[in-house]
């Protein structure tokens, strides 16, 4: 049961099923703390609307901004939408991750380190360089939702995922097919599928293993602090979900 956040009147609002409501979702690279972090819920929730906080995120005021342009009266972020410190909470946005980049009708990705002009088609793009192909997390907000807007740093438009399909095989390796839509995550082999992450990072290890539940369709609780075990209960969770031998190539 996501809670949105209201473009209109900076609230945030609770909605049991994401299914029966239109909204847009962003994706992005959180900023660590040298460069001012991510605002969360636990920054908000004294405050009536957040629009009147003293300190908003810019991020979240333009994605708002954006999405409120485009016609969306309702957003969820994964900073400020998760309340973090309730680990049922955040077991269960972590869970249903993937479902919920899916239904969403619109994704942004908002790319902190391409500037306006850049030319995402050429090989020598910043957008080729963006580090949000190399964020474990952001494989999933890019197969899950089926449109998908990439935003320069000053969130103006630089590509759509069906136009930029092309460019995005070549800098992430995922499938053509995939990216448009044309074949089911489900019928990629799933070594196929752990290739895609093979290079992608995360700030904490056992989100190599979380950030990948969506991609395979299988479900655990996060348990921060087991480390590589996160990895092993991945891997045994594919196993006994999907029938498909290719997994034990993984870390071959």
């Amino acid at each position: 049961m996501p809670r949105f956040l209201n473009t209109w009147t900076g609230e945030f609002e609770w909605h049991p099923n994401p299914r029966e409501v239109t909204y847009a979702i962003l994706s992005h690279v959180w900023r660590d703390s040298k460069h001012g972090g991510e605002q969360s819920y636990g920054d908000y929730q004294e405050e009536m609307t957040i629009f009147s906080h003293p300190a908003l995120s810019d991020k979240i005021k333009s994605f708002c901004e954006v999405a409120r342009k485009a016609g969306f009266r309702l957003v969820w972020s994964d900073a400020c939408c998760i309340d973090k410190t309730s680990s049922t909470e955040l077991s269960e946005a972590i869970n249903s991750m993937y479902e919920w980049y899916r239904l969403s009708d619109m994704c942004y990705v908002y790319l902190a380190d391409v500037p306006d002009g850049d030319r995402p088609l050429d090989r020598f793009s910043k957008f080729q360089e963006s580090r949000w192909h190399e964020r474990g997390w952001t494989l999933q907000e890019l197969i899950a939702p089926e449109r998908v807007v990439f935003l320069t740093q000053t969130w103006h438009f630089l590509g759509t995922k069906m136009g930029l399909a092309r460019s995005l095989q070549r800098r992430t390796g995922v499938d053509f097919d995939i990216l448009v839509g044309r074949t089911a995550l489900e019928a990629v082999s799933v070594a196929r599928r752990m290739s895609w992450a093979a290079t992608r990072q995360t700030t904490r290890l056992e989100d190599q293993a979380y950030s990948l539940m969506g991609i395979f369709g299988v479900h655990m609780p996060p348990i921060y602090g087991e480390g590589e075990n996160a990895i092993r209960r991945l891997q045994e969770e594919i196993i006994r979900t999907i029938p498909d031998p290719s997994i034990f190539a993984w870390g071959t």
